[in-house]
């Protein structure tokens, strides 16, 4: 079941997580008190985080400089914090300190967002970030040995340039998740370094905070994707489904307290502004644990833990068990005569209240699931209430949202047969192929992670009892990654619709999706289909990460291929890997046999003719 509680621990950690590096203190303490050690503790890391994610392209000795300048920034105001610059967010310090340094903006084309001012300066630097970072050269390697050595020589510079690399890869994290990161960084270092077979501790050790960042990166570029596209509104839905589940009993005026708190700090967190998102989630905790009697019966152990520990506790704690006395259905929405009274004097308020009761009711439905039958309510209440007799209209309303769940599960289930049908390499090729004809836009390296996503969830889930809900979170995820975080992000019309026009049914529209009719495929380059000899040496995960981008772009280059002619010429791929990899000249081997092989016979005479004319 541990897979099944990596669902839940990502679809909830979003609202609760803290950074291991947070001061522990009792939980009445102030929060200005938290916010002002975590700074002056913390700045460098914050300095770096910010800065890395901010501008990806900046060296780390220019990270350093501004690191420099932000230490002097905090010593300045720990002797007078009368000074006007004390005063300032620390996000507007440490932007201001970026456009500062001489030749920075130009060099790295963000003069245009220092020339705006407060919340437009941080949503300018917000929209520069990139999330495909294949712009980026490779993550650096070193042997355990010298590894090792680098950290017992310098370990504050070994591990800041390893929250550098990390954070300018991951532009859209949470730096309190990033902190996280960078701590059980250091615990692997330190242990590691003193075993024996170093490069197996740090091969067994580094896989669960990999997917931890992974999973955690997936999710919050989802909900600040829905916040920047969708605005507040979605994401108090999204509260309000994720929480109600998780605790069932809670009373909803008191949900309502809790979403307050939690909705303060999205700005901050979905904007880098480490600081406003540090306070919010240490708000949402202590609101929690101080009215756990009245929210679950589960977390009682977690929140007498200390801070660090005390937000995965809950996280990892089952969801509270459902009241004995909750109905099967709550009436008032759909038998009280009353219903467009109730609905017209605070809309907002009363389909915030259905959600809720109906959340708290189905555990077995996802996320997504839940939003979709609220937007079902919402329009059949727009509906009904327009008619003559409204009671008689919404009395079917239970029918409407059993026929909604009943087209999700057909999807999952023709998604799980899929997998059980195909196996995980044939149903990757089937999702790699079928991105590539919807959204051939995007790039290569981007296609892979996201066709290699979708197949790692229905290898998570459809061997579940909670098979639903596990596929369609997770799926929902992979589209959201696809859809991206910035508002302005544009793929194709029918992809951009699927993205822009409904949150909860994006996963139905994609279902709908045919190939993009408006995609012209590029002329064939020579290099595209290019293999070097070094391919001869690459283990087996490297060999399928190339088999994947040939898939990929095969299907870019001739996007009508059917699936059983891609699956041949994979076939053939492999046969040209084992055969030139055994021949004396691997190259020429290659070259040719691609040629002769693989590609399609338009592609083959193009090349050829290009071949001819460069021997010219």
């Amino acid at each position: 079941m541990k897979q099944l509680k990596l669902t839940g621990f990502v679809i909830f950690f979003f609202f609760l997580t803290e950074s291991l590096t947070l001061p522990t203190k009792p939980q009445d303490i102030d929060d200005v008190r938290i916010t002002k050690k975590f700074i002056e503790d913390n700045v460098v890391y914050i300095t770096i985080i910010a800065f890395a994610q901010y501008i990806q392209e900046a060296s780390f000795e220019e990270v350093e400089m501004l690191v420099k300048a932000m230490k002097e920034y905090r010593d300045r105001c720990l002797a007078d914090m009368t000074l006007p610059e004390c005063s300032k967010l620390a996000n507007d310090v440490l932007l201001e300190n970026i456009c500062a340094m001489e030749g920075l903006p130009q060099k790295y084309n963000f003069s245009h967002c220092c020339h705006k001012v407060d919340f437009e300066r941080r949503l300018c630097f917000l929209h520069n970030k990139k999330a495909e970072v294949g712009f980026l050269p490779p993550l650096p390697t070193l042997d355990p040995e010298e590894k090792c050595q680098t950290y017992k020589t310098n370990k504050e510079s070994f591990l800041n340039n390893y929250i550098y690399e990390v954070s300018r890869r991951n532009p859209f994290v949470f730096a309190p998740t990033l902190l996280t990161v960078a701590a059980r960084f250091e615990e692997m270092a330190e242990t590691c370094c003193e075993e024996q077979e170093k490069a197996n501790c740090f091969r067994s050790k580094a896989e669960p905070f990999i997917q931890y960042l992974k999973a955690l990166s997936s999710y919050q570029k989802n909900v600040c994707g829905a916040l920047l596209k969708f605005g507040p509104q979605i994401l108090q839905s999204i509260n309000i489904a994720v929480l109600s589940q998780k605790f069932p009993k809670i009373e909803f005026k008191q949900l309502t307290s809790l979403l307050e708190d939690i909705s303060s700090k999205y700005d901050g967190c979905c904007g880098g502004d480490v600081v406003h998102c540090i306070r919010g989630r240490s708000k949402v905790m202590s609101h929690i644990c101080s009215k756990q009697d009245s929210i679950s019966s589960k977390i009682k152990e977690c929140c007498e833990k200390k801070i660090p520990e005390r937000g995965e506790c809950i996280i990892y704690s089952n969801k509270d068990d459902r009241p004995n006395d909750l109905s099967p259905r709550e009436a008032k929405f759909t038998e009280s005569e009353n219903v467009c009274e109730e609905r017209d004097a605070d809309p907002e308020t009363f389909l915030a209240e259905f959600l809720y009761e109906y959340s708290r009711r189905h555990p077995e439905l996802s996320t997504p699931e839940l939003l979709r039958i609220a937007g079902v309510y919402e329009d059949l209440l727009r509906e009904c209430c327009n008619s003559q007799t409204p009671p008689d209209c919404y009395k079917d309303a239970e029918k409407k949202f059993n026929e909604t769940t009943e087209k999700s599960l057909k999807i999952v289930q023709r998604e799980c047969e899929h997998f059980q049908n195909l196996g995980k390499d044939d149903l990757k090729y089937h999702y790699l192929a079928r991105l590539t004809k919807i959204a051939p836009q995007l790039s290569t390296d981007e296609l892979t992670f996201l066709g290699k996503e979708m197949m790692i969830a229905l290898a998570t889930c459809c061997t579940l009892s909670e098979e639903f809900a596990c596929v369609d979170n997770l799926m929902d995820l992979v589209l959201g990654e696809l859809c991206g975080i910035n508002k302005n992000r544009s793929i194709n019309p029918t992809v951009d619709h699927c993205c822009k026009t409904n949150f909860a049914f994006r996963r139905s529209c994609f279902e709908g999706l045919e190939a993009d009719k408006t995609y012209v495929p590029l002329p064939p380059s020579q290099g595209l289909f290019t293999f070097p000899p070094d391919l001869c040496q690459a283990h087996n995960e490297e060999l399928q990460r190339k088999k994947d981008r040939f898939l990929v772009n095969l299907v870019k280059l001739k996007p009508e291929l059917t699936e059983e002619a891609l699956r041949s010429s994979l076939i053939e791929f492999t046969n040209v890997v084992v055969k030139c990899c055994q021949a004396e000249g691997p190259e020429a081997c290659f070259e040719e046999e691609v040629l002769l092989a693989i590609l399609p016979p338009i592609q083959l005479v193009f090349l050829v003719k290009q071949k001819k004319t460069q021997l010219l």
